[in-house]
């Protein structure tokens, strides 16, 4: 299926199984306006209902992965809209940047090509992983004009670095870089940039070759454990395992034993199952 000209702010392009959403505003280094926020809703629901669509890589056009929000069109021009106006935004933006996307039925990687500051935390850590091109800079610019960091980016940084460094970008403004990123744990990964797409496509085949149906239960197993006490994670965790079981189609399980004990053709430490 082609989606080319369906949206104005985002490009999509479904290619051998990845699904590439590029923000596409370059002329704002791909600054969230409303519109985006509005596409990026209708962009993530409608591939998850294209089977073509197997693993989503979001990137950006140009120089920049996303400056965050674009500061005139939410603040200047949305403070002086109703109140009303002001939760919709928001709505939306939460809605794409953290209930869509962390917890996507799909594997999800950012591929960080370039700037990526400010309310652009928050998608990046809702991916399921995260390469990014060595020259990307990355900053939490907020409190150089005069404001805590927005949306859920504290929330985002918590959950993935450590305190000390989350706080010391969080209160400076400071700059870092890929290789930075990557040390601290924001990314899985930092490349040259003329390595960066073929990285990413490498680690998309990885996903492609598992079971999508177990792939998204233990993805989703992890990320609502570090919500859950370990009494709620003994219960939650087995029925994620039990769901896998019943949902999956192709039977991994039982291949993989097969494969495993009986045909003696796989070391599962090491490979998957033939699928």
């Amino acid at each position: 299926m082609s989606y080319e000209g369906r949206w104005k702010t985002v490009k999509v392009a479904v290619e051998g199984g990845i699904a590439w959403v590029t923000f596409n505003r370059p002329d704002k280094r791909n600054a969230m306006s409303p519109t985006l926020n509005k596409e990026m809703i209708d962009v993530l629901e409608t591939l998850e209902l294209d089977t073509e669509a197997q693993v989503l890589v979001l990137t950006g056009e140009g120089s920049a992965w996303t400056a965050g929000m674009d500061l005139k069109e939410y603040f200047r021009e949305v403070d002086a809209g109703p109140d009303v106006l002001q939760e919709r935004i928001r709505r939306d933006a939460s809605r794409w940047q953290w209930q869509l996307l962390r917890m996507y039925s799909k594997p999800t990687i950012a591929m960080v090509n370039g700037w990526c500051f400010g309310g652009g935390f928050s998608p990046l850590v809702a991916c399921d992983l995260a390469i990014a091109a060595d020259e990307a800079v990355f900053g939490l610019s907020e409190i150089n004009w005069g404001i805590p960091p927005g949306n859920l980016v504290s929330k985002a940084m918590a959950d993935t670095v450590g305190h000390r460094e989350a706080l010391y970008y969080i209160m400076t403004g400071d700059t870092f870089t890929g290789p930075q990123a990557a040390k601290m744990g924001l990314v899985n990964k930092s490349v040259p940039l003329a390595q960066l797409r073929d990285e990413t496509i490498a680690l998309a085949a990885k996903l492609l070759n598992k079971n999508p149906v177990v792939l998204r239960n233990a993805k989703h197993g992890f990320k609502r454990s570090r919500e859950l006490t370990w009494e709620q994670n003994e219960d939650y965790l087995y029925a994620k395992l039990d769901q896998a079981n019943y949902r999956d189609r192709e039977g991994g399980r039982e291949q993989g034993l097969k494969q495993f004990l009986d045909d003696k053709s796989i070391k599962p430490g090491l490979q998957s199952y033939k699928r």
